[in-house]
């Protein structure tokens, strides 16, 4: 046997990381089959063996907005910058899922996926990628039920316009979804070794959903606007419904100031990411 029918052709060369910022884009492209096949899984995984099946996209959002009409607007008399209530917080809902979605399921990659990470190779930010892409279907699905509801209220003769802010719409679904990826794939690199973090990032969601779609920027007294300037999700809320719904604020530095908190989030996120990659199997 000559020396050439020995020699095998490798179809996949696997080599570490020369930089802890690189991420090889080409060969994550190479694996879209497989993100395609994690994005039908979160769908089929979190409906199965359920009656109502994807009825629960619309019925979640429909229920959270009827609760907190109900709570805040009608018994707590919160200011809704002069919009219908229902329409004002599914407004805040649906964009809001989105982020808090992305943000609890990419927080734990490591720990809920260290079995496969233990059995075969491919580049671990697929997973986080693919939360994110099938939390956006199911954006576009729960906004279909937010459009629905916004047809009610135009033909009601609602106080409702849609205005040149709506450009930024898909911006601003990108920045939620960078955004909760940085931070996500930051957390899930520290809860490999710190566990408390689980409990800590249920608590702050809900704590930062109040401080994010229960109040408008314009109800905020003087003294606290502090708060609106320091989260970074104000601004995308605030620009959405200005666009969306003709009530809002666009603050440019703030705006700049998410933008910017978006690029230092992923930056680190990734940074974190793919150095706990290399001893994670070490570290659970």
């Amino acid at each position: 046997m000559s020396n050439k029918e020995n020699i095998q052709e490798w179809t996949e060369v696997i080599e570490a990381k020369r930089s802890l910022l690189q991420i090889n884009l080409k060969e994550i492209w190479r694996y879209r089959d497989l993100i395609s096949l994690l994005v039908r899984r979160d769908f089929v995984a979190n409906y199965k063996q359920t009656i109502l099946g994807p009825i629960w996209f619309f019925l979640q959002p429909l229920f959270t907005t009827l609760m907190f009409t109900l709570l805040f607007a009608r018994m707590g008399k919160l200011s809704t910058d002069g919009l219908p209530p229902m329409l004002f917080y599914m407004c805040g809902i649906t964009f809001w899922n989105y982020f808090a979605e992305c943000l609890k399921k990419n927080s734990t990659t490591f720990i809920d996926n260290q079995s496969v990470f233990g059995k075969v190779y491919f580049p671990r930010l697929v997973l986080p990628i693919s939360v994110s892409l099938s939390n956006t279907i199911r954006l576009g699905i729960q906004f279909l039920l937010f459009l629905a509801t916004y047809l009610y209220f135009i033909l009601n003769g609602s106080p409702i316009r849609v205005t040149s802010y709506v450009l930024l719409l898909p911006v601003n679904v990108l920045l939620l979804g960078l955004l909760s990826l940085g931070i996500g794939v930051l957390i899930s690199s520290l809860t490999t070794k710190y566990r408390d973090l689980r409990f800590l990032i249920d608590f702050g969601v809900q704590l930062l959903m109040y401080a994010t779609v229960i109040f408008p920027a314009s109800s905020y007294p003087e003294k606290y606007q502090w708060v609106a300037k320091v989260n970074p999700l104000i601004p995308l809320m605030e620009t959405t419904k200005l666009g969306l719904l003709g009530a809002g604020s666009f603050d440019p530095q703030a705006y700049l100031g998410c933008v910017i908190v978006t690029i230092i989030s992923l930056f680190t996120g990734v940074l974190v990411f793919n150095m706990t990659e290399q001893n994670f199997m070490d570290v659970v």
